[in-house]
């Protein structure tokens, strides 16, 4: 019997990144206007990823305290909520490149200062500009990809651009971690503060280097849709969330407070607690991200062998598990085991809740869900960051871990109980069958 569909002869087999990537760029076929935009991005997630990596170890030197870094960093956060919708609502009316280079121009700026003037009230300035600004980079990301790819590469596009951002924060760490050794080792003698600092700085002129590329890139202009519906009803439909939605944002609110609870404290943890030198401190973050990129193709397997809210929960009370286990370990090498789990397991379950909420919501209604999404977990992980910077410095990190882990297990008990979909006589329906909006 002759199969019902039939392989055409002349297609030519998808290709792997990792056993050809030339190959497999080639057949993906990206713009110029694509490369050019992924080399600023490029400068952008080096430059940062060593900023951010850096920046909370350069404070402790300081004299810092988890108490005020936490204020710091939810200054960040909270200075991105705040323009997070009037940017959105610019870019329609501008452009996103306007935007995008505005945020390559002034963060750098604002964050140079950040590592030049240590005055606390300057410091948290400072943040909620730095956050506002670097706020227009992150919210024309998504479309200005979408603009320069077609359907058919832009997953591959998005791919590309993580695992270059990966690799170049995994890079960042090392190169961080054993620049003090190489430093003293040439003769030169600098506090560890001020050798600190120059790198600070050092990685904003790299952010400001996306600038060269960006000047020259171009946007394909953008496709008109008809209209067919009355604008204001469409509007007003828009703005209405589904009840799955209003199940959802809480959810994702929670578990965006889980992971920003200790993510920004784990170089001091490393630092303080674990007594661990910076190099040392530097080949584990580059072990994060490499364990993150490993638990990234690892993800679509789980999910689809789990379903996509099985593999969610089951993702969510790993992390809860090791977060417990971080909290009693004594030993180094155990201890540093758990945090990469954890760091991991958090990052994994990210991308499915945002596919969970995607695939839940009528395509009309995607744009305002992925804002609503952005916003619930930045407000949340701002508080959150805040909040457990002032306990870190008051009960110390074992009792404040086993308190986050009971809200990643709160976490995935109530997104078992309130997303697993359920047919109509309220039974759970089983991974591998169609999952229907509830």
């Amino acid at each position: 019997m002759e199969p019902l569909v039939q392989a055409d002869p002349h297609e030519r087999p998808k290709q792997s990144f990792w056993k050809s990537p030339f190959a497999w760029i080639t057949e993906h076929s990206f713009s110029r206007s694509f490369w050019t935009y992924f080399l600023a991005v490029f400068c952008f997630d080096a430059g940062y990823g060593v900023f951010f990596f850096l920046f909370n170890l350069y404070l402790l030197d300081l004299g810092y305290s988890e108490k005020l870094m936490g204020w710091v960093g939810g200054a960040v956060t909270i200075g991105s909520v705040l323009v997070m919708m009037p940017i959105g609502i610019l870019s329609k009316k501008i452009g996103v490149k306007p935007l995008i280079i505005t945020c390559f121009l002034a963060s750098p700026i604002f964050n140079a200062l950040r590592a030049v003037y240590i005055w606390w009230p300057a410091q948290i300035g400072l943040a909620l500009l730095a956050g506002a600004t670097m706020s227009a980079g992150t919210v024309c990301y998504l479309p200005a990809v979408a603009r320069l790819t077609t359907d058919k590469n832009r997953t591959a596009a998005f791919s590309l651009i993580i695992s270059a951002s990966l690799g170049t924060s995994a890079l960042g760490g090392v190169l961080c971690g054993f620049l003090p050794a190489w430093v003293k080792a040439a003769g030169v003698s600098l506090p560890a503060a001020d050798l600190k600092r120059i790198i600070l700085l050092a990685s904003c002129a790299v952010v400001s280097l996306g600038l060269i590329p960006l000047f020259r890139l171009q946007f394909p202009e953008p496709a008109r849709e008809q209209a067919t519906e009355n604008p204001a009803r469409t509007s007003l439909r828009r703005w209405k969330p589904s009840p799955f939605l209003l199940r959802f944002l809480p959810l994702i609110a929670l578990w965006a407070a889980v992971i920003a609870s200790f993510s920004p404290f784990g170089s001091i943890y490393l630092s303080s607690v674990l007594h661990m030198p910076m190099s040392q401190i530097g080949l584990v973050y580059s072990g994060i991200q490499i364990v993150q990129l490993c638990m990234g193709a690892a993800a679509p397997i789980v999910f689809r062998t789990l379903g996509l809210v099985r593999g969610i929960v089951a993702v969510q009370a790993g992390a809860a598990v090791m977060l417990c286990a971080l909290a009693v370990a004594h030993d180094v090498r155990l201890a540093v085991a758990a945090y990469l789990i954890v760091s991991a397991l958090q990052w994994m379950s990210s991308p499915g809740l945002y596919d969970l909420v995607m695939s839940k919501t009528p395509d009309q209604q995607r744009n305002t869900a992925s804002a609503a999404t952005l916003l619930w977990s930045s407000l949340a992980a701002s508080i959150a960051t805040a909040c457990c910077g002032a306990l870190f410095a008051r009960f110390g990190y074992p009792r404040v871990l086993f308190g986050i882990s009971a809200l990643a297990l709160t976490v995935a008990v109530l997104v078992w109980l309130l997303l697993t979909p359920k047919n109509n006589n309220g039974q759970v329906v089983q991974a591998g069958i169609a999952q229907q909006e509830v």
